[in-house]
């Protein structure tokens, strides 16, 4: 086989670690906002046509140089209602979160942003654009990058530590790591535990991400259409890592985006999840933050 090929196809194999979560949890669980309005694709934003993804009108086409109001108005509706929603949701039961922030979108909803850290929530960074990077050239997407941390720095009190572009290109990583001042990134979907990954030198962690257990399957094709098949889908995956728990304890990501769970249909479903989530022993419910420290500490590579 090929030694230089740059894909690890075989990660921890037939015997993960144990990753010794706090407690002797058998099963970290960690939910994330994705706080993304008011900085996706849009005419305003100086882009060249209007957002077409993660919204109620699946397969929408952009708009070429002019506005989608209706696009527009559902990306509002994650702003102005459904954020506090899931505040309301978490807070009320102490459950803490990580919120990947995109820059340009804390900067516009400062109020947001202090509900954030009154609650201690981590507040990680999700890029300067909710756009997709995957053609853009070195040089603007690590300007983009370093503006991102600066904005965030200035809206939030501190830098990020934390990193999850999404829409990525296979330049990001490397020039997360570039940067340097970040514990981990969560641009990978390819584990069920926290890896470490060594590319230029200097070993980077990485904590994959999910998007199966993740409220944009209510916005893809053959994804949810109700929330009892959200909260069945999300209990199932919950119960099956907790029961392998018992030998390999592992960690679940559950994804969530303002304008799509926050929504009362998708939220009462939430809630349930939620309340079915705090009745079990054994779990670690944390920030990304705190896993990143965690892992850090025990699991040096």
């Amino acid at each position: 086989m090929d030694d230089t090929y740059p894909r690890d196809m075989i990660g921890y194999g037939r015997t993960p670690p144990d990753p010794k979560w706090p407690g002797g949890a058998r099963l970290a669980v960690q939910f994330v906002i994705n706080y993304e309005e008011g900085a996706e694709n849009s005419i305003l934003h100086g882009d060249e046509a209007s957002e077409a993804f993660l919204s109620e009108v699946i397969g929408a086409a952009p708009i070429i140089g002019d506005r989608n109001m209706n696009m527009e108005s559902i990306y509002e509706y994650g702003s102005r209602a459904g954020f506090w929603r899931l505040w309301r949701l978490f807070t009320q039961r102490g459950i803490p979160v990580t919120v990947y922030g995109v820059a340009m979108a804390l900067a516009r909803n400062p109020e947001a942003v202090a509900a954030m850290r009154e609650v201690d929530w981590e507040i990680a960074s999700h890029g300067l654009r909710w756009i997709d990077y995957q053609e853009f050239p070195e040089d603007e997407e690590r300007a983009h990058l370093l503006e991102a941390i600066r904005i965030h720095t200035e809206v939030t009190g501190q830098r990020p530590l934390g990193w999850y572009t999404g829409r990525i290109s296979p330049r990001t990583r490397d020039l997360v790591m570039e940067e340097g001042g970040f514990l981990y990134d969560s641009d990978s979907y390819a584990d069920d535990l926290p890896y470490w990954v060594n590319n230029s030198g200097q070993p980077h962690l990485v904590i994959p991400y999910t998007l199966d257990t993740n409220d944009m399957r209510f916005a893809s094709a053959q994804g949810f259409n109700s929330g009892d098949q959200f909260f069945t889908y999300l209990k199932d995956a919950f119960e099956l890592l907790y029961e392998e728990g018992k030998e390999s304890p592992k960690l679940l990501n559950i994804g969530l985006h303002c304008r799509l769970a926050g929504r009362p249909g998708r939220a009462a479903a939430l809630a349930r999840f939620l309340d079915h989530v705090t009745a079990r022993a054994d779990v670690w419910i944390c920030r990304r933050i705190d896993i990143a420290h965690h892992w850090h500490a025990e699991h040096r590579p």
